[in-house]
């Protein structure tokens, strides 16, 4: 039994997620921990809420409340909404727990003791109204690109160039529109990564398995203009984790916190050892997931993310572990994705442009959602969401194919032989012939499970229900049962048992309707089919069964029409 760490990028707290997003790490991070967990191997699979820097204390104040209380609420509304969308985390955590405080300050000491911190004096915009350092997104005016009024001072949000606060016209705080703002010195502390280069780059050289979407994007930020730079890892806000060698006072930096960047992939550790408290469990249970002297030099660690996220995951967090010297698991395999766009256009949480997670649940179920999100998962490419593809996939994929099949056959054997699988009959050629074909796509499916590539994995078991359809198109067990009741019986019982390899092969895409299908069969029979031929004979004869109501409904056009109009305006 192998052992396998996953963990997805930690979404952040300001806000329900869109599609986009879901797609960008959870999603597929899930599908593989449910495959994984249906082989048989030891999971443990982590994420959590992304809950410091400036987005968070802004959308707090929007709220008109305390941003720790916002937070704690926007924890439990994504908590709930991943529950819902069928996320198997084994814990979903917090940036903002204790352990993550207390391990983020290890961590920054272990790096001064290393020589890898530096501090340097920086000019940063000083608000007096507010009584604050601003950072670059705290920052509002017209941007100087294209005229946009609401730019911020890190980037213009409609023309997409990169800004200083200083390049500004008409700069405000975005807490209080004051214009009383000043150029002030402070004192920030830096990573100092650059020391890190060679050793980064080896270690990048090592992972011939990565996507190339992945190691391209690091290679850039390594050897692109001046290289790997020195990166800041504390800020003058209020939220966040006070900065701390260890459980020791930092001169210098009293009233500061250590920057989101630094502490949100920490929280992947310190997610762990939430887990083991919340279970009473000793640190040991934690610790052989992450301390290679305890246990965790057998673990197959996966991460799952946007491409947005790869220099941070390949660089600054690898940065962090490495240079603490302490004996930490590192990422085996970085899985990134594209981007998902809408419609046209592009998703946007900031304009409610999209559908977000909510919102999808409220029309449909989650499996509609999972399967059309990882069936054009964007790998390679950035894809598109369209209703028209949408409507498309539900209707042929689900609808025609999977559930098609397991109404017929299981309304056709009520209909001859009632609601238990029929018994006589043998499997013939034809019968043979099948298992033959499954047997094949299983294993190649299982091979494009492994690799993660999912839109692969998603095309392989879409053949693997098209072939139960023209089996049954081609043995026609009504035509059989006319003139041998007893070859259709067969039928009908190899047709019955693909309902339950059905099930197990397809609940990591769609697990909803994966458990309905094996509770209409009436079995806990969840074990992975090694001998296909055997699986095919898991239910014997006279095992009871019911006939579930339909798994999918089909998308009508007015339904599509419908949507299409109500998620192209703005979110409330």
């Amino acid at each position: 039994m192998a052992r396998i760490l996953i963990t997805s990028a930690i979404p952040y707290i300001n806000g329900i997620k869109h599609l986009g997003n879901l797609i960008g790490s959870q999603l597929p991070a899930d599908l593989f921990a449910r495959y994984q967990r249906g082989r048989g191997n030891e999971v443990m699979f982590l994420c959590a809420t992304d809950e410091h820097g400036t987005p968070a204390e802004l959308a707090a104040a929007k709220a008109g409340k305390p941003v720790a209380e916002y937070c704690a609420e926007m924890h439990e509304v994504q908590a709930d909404i991943a529950k819902r969308f069928g996320l198997s985390f084994d814990h979903f955590g917090r940036s903002s727990s204790p352990q993550n405080h207390k391990l983020t300050q290890h961590f920054a000491g272990k790096l001064a003791e290393a020589g890898l911190i530096r501090e340097v004096t920086e000019k940063q915009v000083y608000s007096n109204a507010d009584g604050r350092f601003l950072p670059d997104r705290y920052i509002e005016g017209t941007c100087p690109n294209c005229g946009y009024e609401k730019a911020r001072g890190d980037q213009c949000e409609n023309c997409t160039k990169q800004l200083d606060p200083t390049d500004l016209i008409d700069p405000r705080s975005a807490i209080s529109g004051s214009t009383d703002l000043e150029v002030r010195e402070t004192k920030h502390l830096y990573l100092r990564q650059s020391a890190m280069k060679d050793q980064l780059d080896a270690w990048i050289d090592g992972k011939t398995d990565w996507p190339v979407l992945t190691t391209s994007i690091a290679k850039k930020w390594l050897h692109d203009g001046d290289g790997l730079q020195d990166r800041g890892i504390t800020r003058d806000l209020d939220w966040g984790i006070p900065v701390k060698k260890g459980d020791e006072d930092w001169p210098g930096m009293e009233g500061k916190v250590f920057y989101v960047w630094f502490d949100a992939p920490i929280e992947y550790i310190a997610c762990a050892k939430e887990w083991a408290d919340a279970h009473g469990k000793p640190d040991a249970e934690w610790e052989r997931w992450w301390r290679t002297d305890k246990g965790a030099d057998d673990v197959r660690y996966v991460q799952f993310m946007g491409k947005d996220n790869v220099p941070f995951h390949t660089l600054s967090f690898p940065a962090t572990i490495l240079g603490s010297g302490e004996p930490w698991k590192l990422v085996d395999h970085l899985k990134s994705f594209n981007y998902l766009n809408y419609d046209g256009g592009q998703f946007s949480t900031s304009q409610g442009r999209g559908v977000f997670m909510d919102q999808a649940l409220d029309i449909l179920p989650a499996d509609y959602w999972r399967w059309w999100l990882l069936s054009h998962a964007p790998e390679s490419s950035d894809s598109e969401f369209t209703w028209e593809n949408f409507q498309q996939s539900v209707n042929k994929d689900l609808a025609d194919v999977l559930g098609n099949f397991v109404s017929r056959i299981t309304k056709f054997c009520r209909s001859k032989f009632g609601e238990e699988v029929p018994s006589g009959g043998e499997y013939g050629e034809r019968e043979q012939a099948l298992i033959e074909e499954l047997t094949k796509r299983i294993r190649a499916y299982e091979a494009h499970m492994e690799a993660m590539e999912v839109r692969k994995s998603a095309q392989e078991l879409r053949a693997i229900w098209v072939a139960g359809n023209e089996y049954l198109q081609a043995a026609a067990p009504w035509s059989t049962f006319k003139e041998d009741p007893e070859q259709a019986a067969a039928q009908v019982r190899l047709g019955l048992n693909l309902i339950r390899l059905y099930a197990v092969l397809s609940a990591p895409f769609i697990p909803e309707t994966s458990a309905r299908m094996l509770s209409a069969m009436n079995t806990l029979d969840t074990s992975w089919p090694e001998d296909v031929e055997a699986a095919l004979n898991a239910l014997p004869a006279g095992h009871a069964f019911t006939v579930p109501d339909v798994l999918f409904a089909k998308i009508t056009d007015e339904q599509r029409e419908d949507w299409q109009t109500h998620f192209a305006g703005v979110r409330s």
